[in-house]
């Protein structure tokens, strides 16, 4: 199982998204997400999200730890996400080499391309303000079950 991190800075009600366009063999190609990536070796989620963060925007920050987030898929590699928001950050954005930066309102979410469980961790980032655990389990591309805190939902 790999392990990564994903950040979603906020700015204004927005958040900062990427737009996956232009990465080869991307499994998020043609989907926007937030900012992160995959840990290097004896990196601590905090480290990752930040040197990540920092890579793909050119900003420093100051994450706050929210939760984890498991995928279990038939298709791709299962995964550990360690998902961070952030409000206080500081920097020069700068173009990522993944795709296109921008921010998208809150209220726009609901009509931009995601992964089906993104708009479930974005429910609960914007409900809750303890950590949570979610696990989401795939077919193909196929949201077909999830559980919060242990809990079965669907």
């Amino acid at each position: 199982m790999r392990n990564t991190t994903l950040c979603y800075i906020e700015k204004d009600d927005s958040y900062l998204m990427l737009y996956r366009n232009k990465k080869k063999n991307d499994e998020n190609a043609g989907k926007y997400v937030g900012i992160g990536g995959h840990f290097l070796e004896n990196e601590s989620p905090y480290e990752c999200v930040m040197r990540e963060a920092y890579e793909e925007t050119g900003l420093t920050i100051k994450p706050v730890y929210r939760g984890i987030v498991t995928f279990v898929s038939d298709k791709y590699e299962c995964e550990q996400m360690h998902l961070f928001t952030c409000t206080e950050f500081f920097g020069t954005l700068t173009d990522c080499n993944e795709g296109e930066i921008r921010f998208v309102g809150k209220g726009n979410l609901k009509s931009i391309p995601m992964w089906e469980g993104d708009y479930i961790f974005f429910d609960l980032l914007e409900k809750r303000n303890d950590f949570f655990n979610l696990k989401l389990v795939y077919e193909g591309d196929t949201l077909v079950s999830y559980a919060v805190d242990g809990v079965k939902i669907r």
